[in-house]
C-alpha cells in the first residue's frame, strides 16, 4: 500500500509544526515527519545584507519542483535524499539526508496546499486557522527569546513579510483543506481531530 500523505498548512507561527510534531509522536514509527523548510532556494550567491533580508514568506523562495519530485517519489515507495538547508548562511548544504518513506507522511509548511501539483498527491489536507494577532505574538516571543532579535525588528518583517504573504498566498489555501483545525485550543483536541480524520483516510484506501 502506498503511505498515505498528510498536508498541514497554515500561518507562520499558527501551530502547524507543533501539530506535525505531535502526530508524528502518537505516530510513532508509522510516520515521517518531512517539513517544506528543507527546499529553500540556495542564496549563497547572493552578497549580505539582502541575503538575509530576502521575504522568505514568499512560495517562490522554495524549490518546488524538488520537493514535489522527492514527494511524489515517496509516495511511490522510493527513498530521496532530502537537501538540507541553514538557516544561519541562508543557503543549501552540499551534504544531503536520506529519507525513507513511513506509512504516513506529515507534510508540513507554510504552502503545504499552495501548489496544485502537490495538493493532487495529498490523501489528507489539514489546515491550521490562528488569527493574526496570536501568530504575531507566538512569533514575537520565539524570536526574541530563541534567536535573538529586537521586537522592533521582528514587527518590521512581520507587517513587512510575513503578514501580506500569508493574506495572498497560505490563508487561501485554506479553502482546499479537508479538515481545518484551530491553532488556539489545546492541542491535544486538533491531534485527536487529525488521527480520527488519517484514521478515516486510511480505511478508505485499504
Amino acid at each position: 500500500m502506498s503511505p498515505l500523505l498528510v498536508g498541514i498548512a497554515g500561518p507562520s507561527c499558527s501551530g502547524k509544526t507543533e501539530l506535525a510534531r505531535g502526530l508524528a509522536r502518537q505516530l510513532h514509527e508509522d510516520a515521517l515527519l518531512f517539513a517544506l523548510d528543507h527546499y529553500y532556494n540556495d542564496r549563497s550567491h547572493i552578497e549580505e545584507p539582502e541575503r538575509s533580508n530576502f521575504n522568505f514568506d514568499h512560495p517562490d523562495t522554495l524549490d518546488a519542483k524538488l520537493l514535489i519530485k522527492d514527494i511524489e517519489s515517496l509516495k511511490n515507495g522510493l527513498a530521496i535524499e532530502q537537501p538540507r538547508y541553514s538557516f544561519v548562511t541562508h543557503s543549501r548544504l552540499e551534504d544531503t539526508e536520506p529519507v525513507a518513506p513511513r506509512p504516513i507522511i506529515l507534510i508540513e509548511g507554510l504552502f503545504s496546499l499552495y501548489w496544485e501539483e502537490l495538493r493532487n498527491l495529498l490523501d489528507l489536507r489539514v489546515y491550521v486557522e490562528t488569527n493574526d494577532e496570536e501568530c504575531f505574538r507566538r512569533r514575537l516571543r520565539r524570536d526574541v527569546t530563541e534567536r535573538g532579535r529586537t521586537p522592533e525588528s521582528i514587527q518590521e518583517q512581520y507587517c513587512k513579510n510575513v503578514r501580506p504573504m500569508a493574506l495572498a498566498y497560505v490563508r487561501p489555501s485554506a479553502a482546499f483543506a479537508d479538515l481545518t483545525v484551530s491553532g488556539v485550543v489545546p492541542l491535544d483536541t486538533s491531534i485527536r481531530l487529525t488521527l480520527n480524520a488519517i484514521e478515516v483516510r486510511r480505511l478508505q484506501m485499504v
